[in-house]
C-alpha cells in the first residue's frame, strides 16, 4: 500500500483542528467495542491540478445508512457531513491523490457496549496512491474465514467492529504469501474480497455476487456496473460458486481502496498472465472518469 502522510487538518468534536489535536481517551467507548461506522472516499488529481472527490454524496448516504441500520442516535444530517468533509479538505489544500475517512463513533466513556450515549463525527485524510497494484496481477486465496452475515453484523454497513472479519482474512492470506483473500458467505457462495467487491468475466459477460451474498454495496462496484452498461456489456448479479472462480476468463476487484485491480491466480490456479480485455476497459474508463477526463460522468466529481 503506497500510503503517504496524514493531512494536517481534521474535523473533530464539531470543529476543524490540527491532526495532532484530534485525540480520544483510551476509555472511549468506540475504542473498546468498535461502536461506530466509517466511509472511505477517494480524491483524485486532475490534469489541471484540481483535486476532485469521487461520488461524495453516495458515500455520505451509505455512511448515514450504516448508522441508521445500526441504530446510532446521531443528530446530524447529510449536509452537516458533506460540509465537514469539504471544509476540512479545503483547508488541507491537497496536491496529490487522497483518501478521506469520515466516521461516526460512540465518543463517551461509558462501559456498556450498547448503542446509546454520545455519537460524534470525525473526518481526516491521507495521501494515498495504490492500495494494490493496478498493473500487476494479484495472487489470491479463498479464505477459510466466512464473511459476516445478516445474522450477526449487517454486511451492508461499514461497521467498525465488523472489519475484524476482514483483518482475519487478510492475516491468513499474508501468512500464506498471498496478496489478499476472497471470502465466501455462510452458504459457501462467493461474497467479496477481504475489503472489496469482486467481478468475474466469462464468455464476454460480467458476473458479480448479488447484494444478498453478504456483500458491502460498493460505490465503485455500482460505478463499474454503470460504465459496463454504457459500454453495452452485460452485467449479471447472481450467486457464484467457488469453482467458478477457477474457470473464469478474467477476475477483478473493485473498491475505493483497490480501485480496479486484476487477479492473476486464485488458490494457485492461473486465471490469466496478463490483464484481460474487459478488465482493462473497466480500469481505463474508471481512471478517465476520476481524473476528470470524461465529461459524461463529471456529475460524479466534486471539486475541493
Amino acid at each position: 500500500m503506497a500510503q503517504g502522510n496524514l493531512l494536517k487538518k481534521a474535523f473533530f468534536e464539531e470543529k476543524i483542528v490540527d491532526i495532532s489535536d484530534a485525540k480520544v481517551s483510551i476509555a472511549t467507548n468506540s475504542l473498546q467495542y468498535g461502536a461506530g461506522c466509517f466511509g472511505g472516499i477517494r480524491g483524485y488529481v486532475s490534469k489541471n491540478g484540481d483535486v476532485n472527490i469521487f461520488r461524495i454524496d453516495d458515500h455520505i448516504e451509505r455512511l448515514l445508512n450504516s448508522a441508521k441500520i445500526l441504530r446510532f442516535p446521531i443528530n446530524f444530517d447529510k449536509n452537516f457531513v458533506k460540509n465537514a468533509i469539504l471544509e476540512t479538505m479545503k483547508l488541507n489544500s491537497p496536491k496529490t491523490d487522497i483518501y478521506i475517512r469520515p466516521f461516526i463513533y460512540r465518543s463517551d466513556e461509558g462501559i456498556s457496549p450498547g448503542f446509546f450515549g454520545k455519537f460524534d463525527l470525525a473526518v481526516y485524510g491521507l495521501e494515498l496512491s495504490e492500495y494494490h497494484s493496478i498493473s500487476k496481477g494479484l495472487n489470491i486465496c479463498v479464505s477459510s474465514w466466512t464473511r459476516i452475515s445478516e445474522k450477526n453484523i449487517p454486511p451492508r454497513t461499514k461497521a467498525i467492529g465488523g472489519y475484524v472479519n476482514s483483518s482475519l482474512a487478510i492475516e491468513e492470506a499474508k501468512r500464506g504469501n498471498f496478496d489478499d483473500a476472497i471470502m465466501l458467505d455462510e452458504r459457501g457462495k462467493v461474497s467479496e474480497g477481504s475489503a472489496m467487491n469482486i467481478f468475474l468475466v466469462k464468455n464476454g459477460k460480467i458476473f458479480t455476487p448479488s447484494t444478498t451474498s453478504s456483500i458491502l454495496e460498493g460505490i465503485t462496484r455500482r460505478s463499474l456496473m454503470q460504465i459496463a452498461k454504457d459500454e453495452n456489456l452485460e452485467v449479471i448479479e447472481r450467486d457464484i460458486d467457488r469453482s467458478e472462480l477457477y474457470t473464469a476468463d478474467e477476475v477483478f476487484f473493485s473498491g475505493t481502496g483497490v480501485q480496479v485491480s486484476w487477479v492473476e491466480k486464485i488458490d494457485g490456479v492461473l486465471i490469466r498472465k496478463e490483464i484481460g480485455e474487459i478488465t482493462k476497459l473497466m480500469q481505463t474508463k474508471f481512471f478517465e472518469i476520476v481524473r476528470g477526463e470524461n465529461q459524461k460522468y463529471m456529475h460524479w466529481l466534486t471539486k475541493i
